[in-house]
């Protein structure tokens, strides 16, 4: 069990770390006036979402469902449902990525550079609350 827990906290990180990225790749595909700065932009973002981004959150997923099957005393606790709550939410910010990669690319986007230096920060408290959560056990 101490082997799923090390990857999952592994794909955790992998994870958060390209929803940190991400959006201020977005701040500076927003800014760009150049054809040659935004498809780069656009392949940076790309190979970011589905080599990193995506495949780290599958695999947090099913490594953390694979550690609740082990001990599924966690699901009655208080802490787990917020945790839980939090996940859910980060997978929602992950899929308004997407849609804002999508939005970039086909030059839809109607977000300035600074809403997305805003949205940048979102996953931090996404974090800080899911270690919180895990570590101190409030509830």
């Amino acid at each position: 069990m101490l082997w799923i827990k090390a990857f999952h906290i592994i794909a955790v990180v992998c994870w958060l770390a390209a929803l940190f990225y991400l959006p201020r790749l977005f701040v500076y595909h927003a800014m760009s006036e150049d054809q040659v700065s935004k498809d780069r932009f656009i392949i940076m973002e790309r190979k970011l979402m589905r080599g990193i981004a995506t495949p780290s959150m599958i695999a947090t997923l099913v490594l953390g469902f694979w550690l609740l099957h082990y001990i599924p005393g966690y699901m009655s606790a208080g802490w787990m449902h917020a945790k839980l709550t939090l996940v859910v939410l980060t997978m929602g910010y992950h899929h308004m990525c997407a849609r804002y990669m999508k939005q970039l690319a086909n030059g839809t986007n109607t977000h300035s550079h600074k809403f997305f230096r805003v949205f940048n920060e979102i996953p931090v408290l996404f974090l800080v609350g899911i270690v919180v959560l895990v570590v101190v056990k409030p509830f």
